[in-house]
């Protein structure tokens, strides 16, 4: 039946719907296409936080550690091999078990079926001969005499003896199929080894419970379980301990690479302190050499460092020392230029021109300084890029002895004394620069020794080596001053005095003159003896006998 209230309100329904579509304009292209243009970027915009959320997540998701991956591993691989063994020995010894209840079922039915024969002829069922003669529990027994029923009896665990039903001797026919043991499951008694034996015109069953070799079983592989989940307990703990102790010197490279990047290498003056311990650093062991390795590479790192500093202080100091150079000339530039100037504006007198004259002179002399002074800069920054030689066949001896020449009207005061070979000592090089080394070398020792001072130029043959030395009795230099003595700017007399103090550049520009020709130059001091020794190499007294040795 169809309820009338429902009828009634279903009617009205229609009538409100219809004047609504009647009254409703036609739907709008551009409204329907905006629509679908949102919905789009709304899709679009949940699709990118998605793939946001996505990516969030995989990059919060916390990498696994070496330490952890090589525990896990180990355990993995132990775990494993465990239960392989396991498996193995459980069915080994199942197996074993299995053989020993085939034995004991075949030996106990020849045996009962030899036992029964009488009992079967005066009418026995198997229970009554079980009762009559008892078994061990988890015993069976089964008669079939034709053309009677079969009957059959199991010996229960507290020795009672059980009368099978029909259904449990049909599942107990099903599993006699074959002459060897079979196993039997009969429902409410459970698993038996059977086997059938003939005895007169009756055949006999004789079965053995299978609890015992499943009970074995069972407790062998709980044996083996908990000996395995307690051995791999054991093993993870040993293993982690292991292992983190072998890691704790890459934790440690970690962590003294940590504290290095956090101290301020970029300026200033900078050093390392930060090391690996030595226990963590044992070059013996492989994770050790990680942590030696990085403490000679801070060592390196340091090295150069100190060396940074050390060179921007001589940077700072060679800047110093230029522009002090370059500001007293240009001073004096200045200066005379005022004075000529301020003279030249009052009068052209006869004072006034001599005095423009002596600012000229003095003007071009302190030109001639500062040209000076840059020339020497740029020959050794020539120097340093390998340019600005001249290569040729040089004659020490002989440059020795114009050096020497050209000295001695400079210092009257000191006495000079040549101490040269009977043969001449040839080298390949730039005469030119050679000459400004020796003459360098005496202008140093002039201008640094009292008067009445012997200036000693010896120039030998050593082996392959060309010897030129310089040699004084002055005072010597300070110790003080005897490791940068070849540096830039470096002086002897720091007040700057040019009767003494110099520019500092000489000695910096004999070493790169000798640098340059693949020498060397060192200095010996003490009180009442200093010595520069120049060495080069020398070219072969006869060269076609050294291009034929060679």
């Amino acid at each position: 039946m169809t309820d009338p209230r429902g009828d009634a309100s279903a009617q009205p329904s229609a009538p409100v719907a219809a004047p609504a579509l009647a009254a409703g304009a036609e739907p709008d292209p551009s409204d329907a296409a905006a629509d679908a243009d949102a919905a789009a970027a709304a899709g679009a915009a949940v699709d990118d936080k998605t793939v946001a959320d996505a990516s969030a997540a995989a990059s919060a998701r916390r990498p696994w550690t070496l330490q952890r991956k090589l525990i896990v591993t180990v355990v993995a691989i132990t775990s494993f091999i465990m239960v392989l063994v396991g498996v193995a020995t459980s069915a080994i010894l199942g197996g074993v078990l299995e053989d020993g209840l085939n034995s004991r079922v075949t030996s106990a039915a020849e045996r009962t079926a030899v036992l029964v024969r009488g009992y079967i002829a005066q009418g026995w069922t198997a229970q009554e001969i079980l009762e009559e003669q008892p078994q061990q529990p988890g015993f069976l027994l089964a008669i079939q005499t034709p053309p009677d029923a079969p009957t059959a009896a199991v010996v229960e665990s507290d020795t009672t003896v059980t009368e099978l039903t029909q259904d449990q001797i049909g599942d107990l026919a099903d599993g006699l199929r074959s002459e060897t043991p079979s196993v039997v499951t009969i429902d409410g008694l459970g698993s038996f080894r059977v086997e059938g034996q003939p005895s007169g015109a009756s055949v006999v069953v004789v079965g053995i419970s299978r609890d015992e070799v499943a009970s074995s079983i069972g407790r062998m592989l709980t044996t083996i379980g908990l000996l395995t989940a307690g051995g791999l307990i054991l093993l993870a703990l040993a293993t982690a301990w292991t292992i983190r102790a072998g890691l704790a010197p890459l934790r440690a490279v970690a962590a003294t690479a940590e504290r290095v990047s956090a101290l301020p290498l970029d300026q200033g003056e900078v050093s390392i302190p930060e090391r690996v311990p030595a226990h963590q650093a044992d070059p013996r062991t492989e994770v050790g050499r990680v942590g030696e390795a990085l403490n000679t590479l801070l060592d390196h790192v340091g090295t150069s460092l100190t060396a940074r500093q050390r060179n921007e202080e001589r940077m700072r100091t060679f800047v110093a020392d230029a522009s002090h150079e370059l500001r007293t000339p240009l001073a004096s530039i200045r200066g005379y230029s005022e004075l000529s100037l301020r003279a030249l504006s009052k009068d052209h007198g006869a004072a006034t021109i001599e005095t423009t004259e002596s600012s000229l002179e003095r003007i071009q002399a302190q030109s001639l300084r500062m040209t000076r002074l840059v020339e020497d800069l740029l020959l050794l920054a020539r120097l340093d890029e390998g340019q600005e030689l001249v290569y040729g066949a040089v004659d020490l001896t002989r440059l020795a002895l114009e050096a020497v020449g050209d000295a001695r009207p400079a210092g009257p005061d000191h006495t000079w004394v040549l101490e040269l070979a009977d043969e001449p000592v040839h080298v390949a090089g730039d005469a030119g620069r050679l000459h400004q080394v020796v003459a360098n070398l005496l202008a140093n020792a002039r201008t640094h020794t009292p008067e009445g001072t012997t200036v000693t130029v010896a120039v030998e043959r050593d082996g392959g080596m060309a010897v030129l030395r310089v040699h004084d009795d002055g005072p010597g230099i300070d110790p003080a001053l005897r490791d940068e003595l070849f540096e830039r700017f470096s002086r002897a007399d720091r007040s700057r005095a040019r009767q003494t103090g110099g520019t500092g550049l000489g000695l910096s520009i004999a070493r790169a003159i000798v640098d340059a020709h693949g020498g060397s130059i060192t200095v010996e001091s003490a009180p009442g003896s200093t010595t520069f020794e120049v060495r080069l190499p020398a070219r072969p007294r006869d060269p076609g006998a050294a291009a034929g040795g060679a």
